[in-house]
């Protein structure tokens, strides 16, 4: 009775409306702890 895995998407999702993850990529920084683009990368990797 595991839990269902979901993809790397909606897990990013999931980080965005719990307020870890920012909705849209400022593109200023080039590392922000809050970006979602680099969160996704991050899972995809993971």
């Amino acid at each position: 009775m595991g839990k269902k895995q979901r993809t790397p998407a909606e897990a990013v999702r999931k980080l965005m409306k719990s307020g870890k993850v920012k909705k849209k990529c400022c593109q200023s920084k080039p590392r922000c702890s809050k970006c979602p683009v680099l969160a996704l990368k991050r899972l995809k990797a993971a």
